[in-house]
């Protein structure tokens, strides 16, 4: 599995461009001109954030610290520090509805990197403290990023096409350690199998489409006026290279063909 995940991640990196192009053409003016809401925003953007803590109080708090976000090279992967080569257009159509898309400038996808040192619960006195997760570092590519906000039915709709090509952490309070994780497409594990690589955008990159509203409770409950987010797909390939417990691999683990779907949650406070 280790030895598929290194070959994978190269081979994607390798692929990524083409695939980003697959079924694309270009629009001569004639043809933009008609496109409705071209005349919207573009955002052009390279950056790196560094955050030293956040903190989520309730009574007590949890904290996750020394967080960076870049390009995939914060997380020691093959790009720059930097999370760039994107832009972003923003367009309000006739109908009023927001459409934000995320591109790259080059047409390739984007590639991006995380760490943080640690995540924890504290009490409210800062007497006891638990670390859930640390040492987390991934990377990965996005190949897509649509949000439109329709207001016909006040809601949030995100289209998103991912990948993660490494991350480890330890998962501390269990003496637990994930060792070489990686997320592509739903056929990734065939197209590899296949072709030796993946030759689609369907083996680069899981999918997820998000509504994110204001609604009612689920099933029985009276609550009204909650936060709904309901997950109408998420599909994708997972592997995890080795996973360790007292600081040996007790195996791997691949999940072929992952779908999440009509999967509907209702958020709110007590």
């Amino acid at each position: 599995m280790k030895g598929l995940k290194k070959i994978a991640l190269a081979t994607a990196v390798a692929a990524m461009p083409f695939a980003a192009h697959a079924d694309m053409k270009a629009l001569d003016d004639t043809a933009m001109g008609n496109v409705t809401g071209q005349a919207g925003v573009t955002i052009e953007l390279e950056t790196k954030v560094s955050i030293g803590q956040f903190v989520y109080t309730d009574e007590g708090s949890f904290t996750v610290n020394d967080i960076v976000l870049g390009g995939s090279g914060v997380a020691g992967g093959p790009g720059s520090d930097l999370l760039d080569d994107l832009y972003i257009d923003i367009d309000v159509e006739a109908d009023g509805d927001a459409v934000i898309s995320v591109h790259s400038i080059s047409g390739a996808p984007i590639d991006w990197g995380m760490t943080a040192s640690s995540m924890e619960l504290v009490a409210a006195d800062g007497s006891e403290s638990t670390t859930l997760v640390s040492n987390l570092s991934g990377y990965g590519a996005l190949g897509q990023l649509d949000i439109r906000v329709d207001t016909a039915t006040d809601t949030l709709n995100l289209d998103v096409a991912f990948n993660v090509q490494q991350m480890d952490f330890d998962v501390d309070f269990l003496g637990v350690g994930i060792r070489d994780m990686a997320i592509m497409g739903g056929n990734f594990f065939e197209e590899v199998a296949a072709n030796g690589q993946p030759v689609s955008a369907a083996g680069l990159f899981a999918v997820a489409n998000v509504d994110v509203y204001k609604g009612d409770g689920l099933g029985a409950s009276t609550m009204t006026d909650v936060l709904r987010i309901d997950i109408n797909e998420i599909t994708m390939d997972m592997s995890i290279g080795a996973i360790e417990i007292g600081g040996a691999s007790i195996g791997s683990i691949a999940m072929d063909n992952l779908t999440i779907s009509d999967t509907r949650l209702a958020v709110y406070g007590h």
